[in-house]
């Protein structure tokens, strides 16, 4: 059943909650897949790690690049909610930006072969910069806001930079066994407090 929104006509139907389930399931695989062995993982494999056939993966993406395009924004919104909900759980807000920027840099190091793609001339992955800044950007900067009207972090960093800082740390994490990009964010978080 399409929703109408006061007169203006209908908008596209909204999922089931079961095929919501269903699509973030797929989802879900295929990122475990492309952490696993990269994005050119065959097809087959992310069907199998869903337990659908490999006909429901195309009829819900037509194309690599639809699913790749879908897990990126599916990760991306998962690290954009847990923001808020990191702040809520009672922590210290220091705290709960230490943990969301551990998960950001869990998303920004299991991108196996995802940099490459986006930097492809698909105009697929076109938009997807921008959208990562637009969704996790407030988010980094309400939890800065938070832990410094708490006292407990400098009052003036730029969540912009903040981020650009954690990726710069995570580049080559994935190739370079000896470094650990984890531990380098922690000293960039740990330096955030106020003395």
């Amino acid at each position: 059943m399409a929703d109408i929104d006061s007169g203006s006509g209908s908008q596209a139907p909204r999922k089931r909650a079961d095929a919501r389930r269903n699509e973030e399931t797929l989802l879900d695989a295929a990122a475990a897949a492309f952490v696993a062995s990269g994005v050119d993982v065959p097809v087959r494999d992310i069907a199998a790690r869903a337990g659908v056939g490999v006909g429901t993966i195309y009829r819900h993406f037509p194309t690599r690049a639809d699913l790749i395009v879908a897990v990126y924004r599916h990760q991306v919104e998962a690290c954009a909610e847990a923001g808020p909900a990191l702040l809520a759980s009672g922590g210290t807000p220091h705290a709960a930006l230490a943990r969301w920027i551990d998960l950001f840099v869990d998303f920004l190091v299991t991108k196996h072969g995802l940099a490459e793609a986006l930097q492809s001339n698909d105009a697929a992955f076109a938009t997807l910069h921008a959208y990562f800044l637009d969704r996790l950007v407030p988010v980094c900067a309400r939890l800065l806001d938070a832990a410094a009207a708490a006292g407990e972090i400098l009052p003036d960093v730029d969540a912009y930079h903040l981020l650009r800082g954690v990726g710069n740390l995570c580049v080559g994490a994935e190739t370079d066994p000896r470094y650990d990009a984890r531990r380098m964010v922690a000293l960039l978080v740990a330096g955030l407090r106020l003395r």
